[in-house]
């Protein structure tokens, strides 16, 4: 009877484990993230952390300059936290990656390139872990193109490589072939490398999906404003 009672307790802490992260989930889908953070980090899990993580550098987007990196640096808190409760989340080193690689963006020349490093590793441990994420992708061409944008040191420090961008968005692409933001950053990647008339074929794709998410108009705004510009 007691192991009945204990395994009927331990599954209604999961399911309301659930139906809070789900809870804080739809608060950030409407752009509510300062409260999709507190409330996915309240959880004290690692799917919470990841959250919050995850919320907290997206809602860098919507502040002043001057407050972006603090935002950062608390989304890699989350992240950490994240990797601490369950060092198998993928998502978690992900959102580490991702916190760093918009920190890098604010940094100084070395720093950056510090970041950089750590972004490599914390997207190839995700990768390694969950091999179908497709945000990893995602963000490892980004890392390529930004890194082989910037020139032969930024290239020779890192070890960017520019045979590296196209396959990894191509991958994430198949992953999720109707989630725009793929298709955008990959129109990004490619404006990078001068090639405008390719950037505006996955733009012209991404502004064709559905868009339902707060994130998602925001993003498909931004597409849309970047396509007018390669007309």
């Amino acid at each position: 009877m007691r192991s009945l009672i204990v395994t009927a307790a331990l599954t209604l802490a999961a399911t309301a484990s659930a139906q809070s992260l789900s809870a804080a989930t739809s608060l950030f889908e409407q752009g509510k993230w300062q409260e999709a953070a507190n409330a996915a980090a309240a959880l004290n899990s690692s799917e919470g952390f990841a959250l919050a993580a995850e919320a907290t550098t997206a809602g860098s987007a919507l502040v002043p300059d001057n407050q972006k990196k603090a935002l950062f640096e608390k989304a890699q808190g989350y992240a950490k936290q994240a990797i601490a409760k369950d060092k198998n989340n993928a998502e978690a080193y992900f959102e580490m990656a991702r916190a760093q690689g918009r920190l890098a963006q604010f940094s100084g020349i070395l720093q950056s390139l510090g970041l950089a490093g750590e972004m490599k590793k914390n997207l190839d441990t995700a990768i390694k872990l969950d091999p179908k994420l497709p945000g990893a992708y995602v963000a490892l061409g980004l890392w390529n193109a930004n890194l082989v944008s910037k020139g032969f040191i930024a290239v020779q420090a890192s070890g960017a490589n520019k045979n590296q961008i196209i396959p990894n968005f191509e991958k994430a692409i198949s992953l999720e072939p109707d989630v725009a933001i793929h298709r955008i950053e990959y129109a990004n990647a490619l404006i990078l490398q001068g090639r405008k008339a390719e950037a505006a074929t996955q733009l012209q794709k991404a502004v064709s999906i559905p868009a339902n998410t707060f994130w998602e108009k925001r993003d498909l705004e931004a597409a849309k404003a970047t396509l007018a510009k390669l007309k």
